[in-house]
């Protein structure tokens, strides 16, 4: 059963993504459920790389797609229209599952390699979400991790 996405207006966002699958992965994920993808600072990589169109395959041009320049010209974007920056770490203080979710949440995630500069997100720390894990690995694949977040936002938001 379909369900109406007119009321699902969360966004991500990815800090300098360096992986083009992931990336690709993410955006196709953002077209399946009609949210924007937001890129915060030059990509590791050239967007319209055949990786990152392979990954997105065909569904890459029907993206919504925000590219920042800066950190700043994103949380400047994020005040002016009043979305919630939630960011996304695994040293963050929510487990993801025990947040609400709102219309107005933009989730940012770090990356791959580094995960999130603690600037972008000092602020927003009482706000920031984590995935438990066990010890045995450092982190949870990004596009795996941005996939358990949004359909928990959508569950929690649209299809309640």
């Amino acid at each position: 059963m379909e369900k109406d996405f007119n009321n699902f207006n969360i966004s991500i966002a990815l800090y300098r993504p360096e992986i083009p699958a992931n990336t690709g992965n993410i955006g196709r994920l953002c077209v399946g459920l009609g949210i924007t993808l937001h890129i915060v600072s030059k990509p590791s990589f050239i967007l319209s790389s055949k990786e990152i169109m392979r990954a997105g395959l065909d569904y890459w041009e029907n993206l919504s797609l925000i590219k920042h320049e800066n950190e700043n010209t994103f949380l400047e974007y994020s005040k002016e229209n009043n979305l919630i920056i939630v960011p996304v770490s695994k040293f963050g203080k929510i487990r993801f599952d025990k947040f609400n979710y709102s219309n107005n949440d933009i989730f940012l995630f770090g990356r791959e390699s580094s995960g999130l500069r603690e600037s972008l997100w000092e602020n927003d720390f009482e706000n920031s979400i984590y995935l438990p894990m066990t010890d045995k690995v450092r982190s949870i694949n990004l596009s795996n991790t941005v996939a358990i977040v949004s359909y928990e936002a959508l569950r929690q938001i649209a299809l309640l």
